[in-house]
Protein backbone atom coordinates (compact mmCIF):
# COMPACT_ATOMS: atom_id res chain seq x y z
CA UNK A 1 0.00 0.00 0.00
CA UNK A 2 0.97 3.32 -0.78
CA UNK A 3 0.66 6.64 0.17
CA UNK A 4 1.57 10.50 -0.80
CA UNK A 5 2.61 13.24 1.56
CA UNK A 6 2.67 16.68 0.27
CA UNK A 7 5.00 18.27 2.44
CA UNK A 8 8.09 16.53 4.25
CA UNK A 9 6.86 15.45 7.59
CA UNK A 10 8.87 14.95 10.81
CA UNK A 11 10.77 11.44 11.00
CA UNK A 12 8.37 9.92 13.39
CA UNK A 13 5.38 10.22 11.62
CA UNK A 14 7.60 9.01 8.49
CA UNK A 15 9.28 5.58 10.72
CA UNK A 16 5.51 4.76 11.54
CA UNK A 17 4.36 4.54 8.15
CA UNK A 18 7.35 2.53 6.97
CA UNK A 19 7.32 0.14 9.95
CA UNK A 20 3.72 -0.64 9.01
CA UNK A 21 5.28 -1.36 5.38
CA UNK A 22 3.43 1.73 3.92
CA UNK A 23 5.32 2.99 0.83
CA UNK A 24 5.97 6.21 0.84
CA UNK A 25 6.08 9.18 -2.15
CA UNK A 26 6.93 12.98 -0.54
CA UNK A 27 6.86 15.92 -2.52
CA UNK A 28 9.83 17.57 -1.80
CA UNK A 29 9.61 20.84 -4.10
CA UNK A 30 9.78 24.03 -1.98
CA UNK A 31 6.66 25.14 -3.81
CA UNK A 32 2.94 23.73 -3.49
CA UNK A 33 1.72 21.47 -5.93
CA UNK A 34 -0.76 22.11 -8.49
CA UNK A 35 -4.09 20.70 -9.23
CA UNK A 36 -2.80 18.24 -11.64
CA UNK A 37 0.36 17.08 -10.31
CA UNK A 38 -1.82 16.28 -6.49
CA UNK A 39 -4.33 14.29 -8.74
CA UNK A 40 -1.20 12.77 -10.61
CA UNK A 41 0.17 11.88 -7.57
CA UNK A 42 -2.77 10.24 -5.74
CA UNK A 43 -3.77 8.63 -8.69
CA UNK A 44 -0.31 6.40 -8.00
CA UNK A 45 -1.59 5.60 -4.60
CA UNK A 46 -4.11 4.76 -1.72
CA UNK A 47 -3.91 6.79 0.80
CA UNK A 48 -3.11 10.96 1.23
CA UNK A 49 -1.63 12.80 3.83
CA UNK A 50 -2.08 15.93 3.00
CA UNK A 51 -0.65 18.80 4.59
CA UNK A 52 -2.42 22.84 3.96
CA UNK A 53 -3.45 21.47 0.34
CA UNK A 54 -6.95 22.58 -0.61
CA UNK A 55 -8.96 19.73 -1.64
CA UNK A 56 -12.40 20.31 -3.10
CA UNK A 57 -15.07 18.34 -4.69
CA UNK A 58 -13.66 18.19 -7.79
CA UNK A 59 -10.57 16.53 -6.02
CA UNK A 60 -12.43 13.78 -5.01
CA UNK A 61 -14.04 13.22 -8.46
CA UNK A 62 -10.94 12.51 -10.00
CA UNK A 63 -9.56 11.03 -6.73
CA UNK A 64 -12.47 8.45 -5.15
CA UNK A 65 -10.31 6.08 -5.56
CA UNK A 66 -8.40 6.95 -1.93
CA UNK A 67 -8.90 4.79 0.87
CA UNK A 68 -8.11 7.79 3.35
CA UNK A 69 -7.18 11.22 3.89
CA UNK A 70 -5.23 12.01 6.27
CA UNK A 71 -5.01 15.84 7.58
CA UNK A 72 -1.50 16.98 9.14
CA UNK A 73 -3.98 19.40 10.87
CA UNK A 74 -6.53 20.00 13.46
CA UNK A 75 -8.63 22.20 11.25
CA UNK A 76 -10.43 20.75 7.95
CA UNK A 77 -12.30 23.78 6.70
CA UNK A 78 -10.01 23.37 3.31
CA UNK A 79 -11.42 20.11 2.32
CA UNK A 80 -14.85 19.56 1.40
CA UNK A 81 -15.94 16.90 4.02
CA UNK A 82 -19.32 16.21 2.14
CA UNK A 83 -17.62 15.37 -0.88
CA UNK A 84 -15.71 12.90 0.81
CA UNK A 85 -18.20 11.74 2.73
CA UNK A 86 -20.62 10.71 -0.43
CA UNK A 87 -17.89 8.79 -1.61
CA UNK A 88 -17.18 7.05 1.80
CA UNK A 89 -13.39 8.40 2.07
CA UNK A 90 -12.50 8.76 5.51
CA UNK A 91 -10.79 12.20 6.72
CA UNK A 92 -8.81 12.53 9.59
CA UNK A 93 -7.23 15.34 11.43
CA UNK A 94 -4.49 15.40 14.69
CA UNK A 95 -6.49 17.24 17.68
CA UNK A 96 -6.22 17.71 20.99
CA UNK A 97 -2.02 17.79 19.98
CA UNK A 98 -1.19 21.37 19.15
CA UNK A 99 -3.37 22.89 21.93
CA UNK A 100 -0.36 23.98 24.34
CA UNK A 101 1.68 24.83 21.37
CA UNK A 102 -1.33 27.53 19.74
CA UNK A 103 -1.86 28.63 23.38
CA UNK A 104 1.60 29.75 23.92
CA UNK A 105 1.68 31.57 20.69
CA UNK A 106 -1.84 33.54 21.46
CA UNK A 107 -0.19 34.41 24.70
CA UNK A 108 3.22 35.29 23.12
CA UNK A 109 1.55 37.98 20.57
CA UNK A 110 -0.64 39.32 23.42
CA UNK A 111 2.69 40.35 25.43
CA UNK A 112 4.70 41.52 22.22
CA UNK A 113 1.53 43.47 21.08
CA UNK A 114 1.04 45.15 24.62
CA UNK A 115 4.64 46.00 25.03
CA UNK A 116 4.88 47.49 20.90
CA UNK A 117 7.59 44.81 20.59
CA UNK A 118 7.68 43.96 16.88
CA UNK A 119 7.29 47.61 15.92
CA UNK A 120 10.32 48.12 18.44
CA UNK A 121 12.64 45.60 17.28
CA UNK A 122 12.72 47.22 13.70
CA UNK A 123 13.67 50.47 15.14
CA UNK A 124 16.64 48.90 15.67
CA UNK A 125 17.24 47.65 12.74
CA UNK A 126 16.46 50.85 11.21
CA UNK A 127 19.03 52.41 13.35
CA UNK A 128 16.15 54.56 15.42
CA UNK A 129 17.18 53.43 18.91
CA UNK A 130 18.00 57.20 20.20
CA UNK A 131 16.88 59.85 21.99
CA UNK A 132 15.14 58.55 25.45
CA UNK A 133 11.64 60.33 25.46
CA UNK A 134 9.85 59.33 28.64
CA UNK A 135 6.21 59.48 26.76
CA UNK A 136 7.32 57.52 23.63
CA UNK A 137 6.30 53.91 22.77
CA UNK A 138 4.46 53.67 25.67
CA UNK A 139 2.32 50.03 25.84
CA UNK A 140 -0.35 48.96 28.08
CA UNK A 141 0.22 46.37 31.27
CA UNK A 142 -1.95 42.99 31.45
CA UNK A 143 -1.89 42.49 34.76
CA UNK A 144 -5.57 42.18 36.54
CA UNK A 145 -7.22 43.19 32.95
CA UNK A 146 -9.96 40.82 31.74
CA UNK A 147 -9.12 37.98 28.85
CA UNK A 148 -12.45 37.61 26.66
CA UNK A 149 -12.03 33.89 24.82
CA UNK A 150 -14.02 33.50 21.63
CA UNK A 151 -14.19 29.23 21.52
CA UNK A 152 -13.03 27.94 24.67
CA UNK A 153 -12.20 24.91 24.03
CA UNK A 154 -8.95 23.25 24.36
CA UNK A 155 -6.85 25.81 23.10
CA UNK A 156 -8.97 28.53 24.17
CA UNK A 157 -8.75 26.84 27.81
CA UNK A 158 -5.02 26.64 27.41
CA UNK A 159 -4.66 30.24 26.85
CA UNK A 160 -7.17 31.07 29.70
CA UNK A 161 -4.96 29.32 32.22
CA UNK A 162 -1.41 30.85 30.93
CA UNK A 163 -3.40 34.46 31.55
CA UNK A 164 -4.61 33.53 34.84
CA UNK A 165 -1.69 32.23 35.85
CA UNK A 166 0.81 35.21 35.10
CA UNK A 167 -1.51 37.81 35.21
CA UNK A 168 -4.50 37.27 37.69
CA UNK A 169 -6.56 38.07 34.53
CA UNK A 170 -10.37 37.27 34.95
CA UNK A 171 -11.76 35.07 32.38
CA UNK A 172 -14.58 36.03 30.24
CA UNK A 173 -15.50 33.57 27.47
CA UNK A 174 -18.29 32.92 24.44
CA UNK A 175 -19.13 29.61 23.72
CA UNK A 176 -22.15 27.60 21.94
CA UNK A 177 -22.13 25.67 24.78
CA UNK A 178 -21.20 26.37 28.51
CA UNK A 179 -17.30 25.23 29.62
CA UNK A 180 -18.17 23.41 33.00
CA UNK A 181 -14.36 23.05 33.34
CA UNK A 182 -13.34 26.62 32.43
CA UNK A 183 -15.96 27.72 35.07
CA UNK A 184 -15.08 25.26 38.04
CA UNK A 185 -10.82 25.83 37.48
CA UNK A 186 -10.58 29.02 36.38
CA UNK A 187 -14.18 30.90 37.55
CA UNK A 188 -14.53 32.15 33.74
CA UNK A 189 -17.80 33.31 32.97
CA UNK A 190 -19.90 32.94 29.98
CA UNK A 191 -20.99 36.00 28.32
CA UNK A 192 -23.46 37.27 25.10
CA UNK A 193 -21.40 37.93 22.33
CA UNK A 194 -21.52 41.56 22.83
CA UNK A 195 -20.97 42.05 26.40
CA UNK A 196 -17.83 39.67 25.67
CA UNK A 197 -16.88 42.08 23.21
CA UNK A 198 -17.68 45.35 25.11
CA UNK A 199 -15.88 44.15 28.98
CA UNK A 200 -13.07 42.50 27.58
CA UNK A 201 -9.70 43.90 27.66
CA UNK A 202 -7.79 41.13 25.50
CA UNK A 203 -10.32 39.54 23.04
CA UNK A 204 -8.37 36.45 21.99
CA UNK A 205 -10.34 34.17 18.81
CA UNK A 206 -9.87 30.14 19.26
CA UNK A 207 -12.85 29.17 17.17
CA UNK A 208 -13.44 26.85 14.20
CA UNK A 209 -13.49 28.80 11.13
CA UNK A 210 -17.39 28.16 10.05
CA UNK A 211 -20.00 30.02 7.83
CA UNK A 212 -21.20 30.87 11.76
CA UNK A 213 -17.78 32.51 12.41
CA UNK A 214 -16.40 33.43 8.97
CA UNK A 215 -16.05 37.41 9.23
CA UNK A 216 -17.26 37.48 12.66
CA UNK A 217 -14.97 40.50 13.57
CA UNK A 218 -15.97 43.11 11.21
CA UNK A 219 -16.33 46.66 12.05
CA UNK A 220 -19.50 45.94 13.67
CA UNK A 221 -17.84 43.85 16.36
CA UNK A 222 -14.59 46.20 16.79
CA UNK A 223 -16.98 49.00 17.31
CA UNK A 224 -18.35 47.55 20.29
CA UNK A 225 -14.73 46.78 22.08
CA UNK A 226 -12.75 49.38 24.13
CA UNK A 227 -10.08 51.40 22.73
CA UNK A 228 -7.75 49.79 25.15
CA UNK A 229 -8.56 46.52 23.69
CA UNK A 230 -6.27 44.50 21.64
CA UNK A 231 -7.20 41.60 19.26
CA UNK A 232 -5.74 38.12 19.16
CA UNK A 233 -6.31 35.71 16.19
CA UNK A 234 -4.61 32.39 16.04
CA UNK A 235 -7.62 30.64 14.32
CA UNK A 236 -8.06 31.08 10.69
CA UNK A 237 -7.98 34.50 9.54
CA UNK A 238 -11.43 34.59 7.67
CA UNK A 239 -12.73 34.59 11.17
CA UNK A 240 -11.76 38.63 11.04
CA UNK A 241 -12.26 41.13 8.26
CA UNK A 242 -8.58 42.48 7.93
CA UNK A 243 -9.68 45.65 5.69
CA UNK A 244 -12.11 46.52 9.04
CA UNK A 245 -9.45 45.44 11.43
CA UNK A 246 -7.27 48.05 9.51
CA UNK A 247 -9.82 51.01 9.93
CA UNK A 248 -10.65 49.59 13.56
CA UNK A 249 -6.78 50.35 14.22
CA UNK A 250 -5.96 53.69 12.48
CA UNK A 251 -8.88 54.94 13.67
CA UNK A 252 -8.28 53.91 17.83
CA UNK A 253 -11.35 52.01 18.00
CA UNK A 254 -9.14 48.90 19.63
CA UNK A 255 -5.45 49.68 20.68
CA UNK A 256 -3.55 46.65 19.04
CA UNK A 257 -3.93 43.49 17.34
CA UNK A 258 -1.99 40.22 17.50
CA UNK A 259 -2.19 38.09 14.51
CA UNK A 260 -0.50 34.28 13.37
CA UNK A 261 -3.47 34.25 10.76
CA UNK A 262 -3.95 36.29 8.31
CA UNK A 263 -6.76 36.24 4.84
CA UNK A 264 -5.31 35.41 2.64
CA UNK A 265 -1.69 33.66 3.50
CA UNK A 266 0.73 34.17 2.94
CA UNK A 267 0.20 37.69 4.04
CA UNK A 268 2.06 40.66 1.24
CA UNK A 269 5.32 42.05 2.31
CA UNK A 270 3.94 46.22 1.91
CA UNK A 271 0.48 44.98 4.19
CA UNK A 272 -0.13 47.94 6.51
CA UNK A 273 -0.81 46.10 9.91
CA UNK A 274 3.07 45.10 9.08
CA UNK A 275 4.05 48.78 9.96
CA UNK A 276 1.70 49.34 12.93
CA UNK A 277 3.73 50.32 16.02
CA UNK A 278 0.66 48.02 18.33
CA UNK A 279 0.30 45.24 16.09
CA UNK A 280 2.47 41.64 16.01
CA UNK A 281 2.03 39.76 13.13
CA UNK A 282 3.71 35.83 12.80
CA UNK A 283 3.58 34.03 9.98
CA UNK A 284 0.93 31.07 11.23
CA UNK A 285 3.57 29.38 13.53
CA UNK A 286 0.87 28.51 15.78
CA UNK A 287 1.80 24.27 16.25
CA UNK A 288 5.47 24.92 15.10
CA UNK A 289 7.17 23.64 17.82
CA UNK A 290 9.68 20.12 17.36
CA UNK A 291 7.06 18.13 19.74
CA UNK A 292 3.97 19.22 18.24
CA UNK A 293 4.46 18.89 14.61
CA UNK A 294 6.18 15.34 15.45
CA UNK A 295 3.15 14.35 17.51
CA UNK A 296 1.21 15.77 14.47
CA UNK A 297 2.74 13.48 11.84
CA UNK A 298 2.19 10.58 14.73
CA UNK A 299 -1.37 10.87 14.36
CA UNK A 300 -2.07 11.55 10.66
CA UNK A 301 0.17 8.69 10.18
CA UNK A 302 -1.75 6.21 12.67
CA UNK A 303 -5.23 7.46 10.57
CA UNK A 304 -3.47 6.36 7.50
CA UNK A 305 -2.35 2.95 8.85
CA UNK A 306 -5.38 1.80 10.10
CA UNK A 307 -7.08 2.93 7.04
CA UNK A 308 -4.23 0.59 4.98
CA UNK A 309 -5.52 -2.04 7.47
CA UNK A 310 -8.88 -1.87 6.85
CA UNK A 311 -9.74 -0.08 9.94
CA UNK A 312 -11.89 2.56 11.25
CA UNK A 313 -9.22 5.21 11.53
CA UNK A 314 -8.76 6.61 15.27
CA UNK A 315 -9.23 10.40 14.57
CA UNK A 316 -12.51 10.97 12.17
CA UNK A 317 -13.79 14.23 11.56
CA UNK A 318 -16.88 12.21 9.11
CA UNK A 319 -17.30 9.09 11.53
CA UNK A 320 -20.58 8.47 9.38
CA UNK A 321 -18.52 6.64 6.80
CA UNK A 322 -18.58 4.04 8.88
CA UNK A 323 -22.19 3.85 10.12
CA UNK A 324 -23.99 4.54 6.40
CA UNK A 325 -25.83 1.97 5.22
CA UNK A 326 -26.15 -0.04 8.89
Amino acid sequence: MKVFITRIISEQGRRLLEEAGVEIMEWKEQRPLSRDELIANCLQCDALLSVSTRLDADFFDACSHLKVIALHSVGFDHVDIAAATSLNIPVGNTPGVLSTATADTAFLLMLATSRKAFYLHKTIEKGEWGFFEPTANLGIELRAKTLGVYGLGKIGLEMARCCKAAFGMKIIYHNRTRNQEAEQELNAKWLPFEDLLQQSDVITVHTALTPETEGKFGRTAFNLMKSTAIFINTARGAIHQEEDLIKALEEGEIWGAGLDVTNPEPMRSNHPLLNMPNVAVLPHIGSATQETRASMSELAARNVIAALKGLQIPFPVNPEVYTRGL
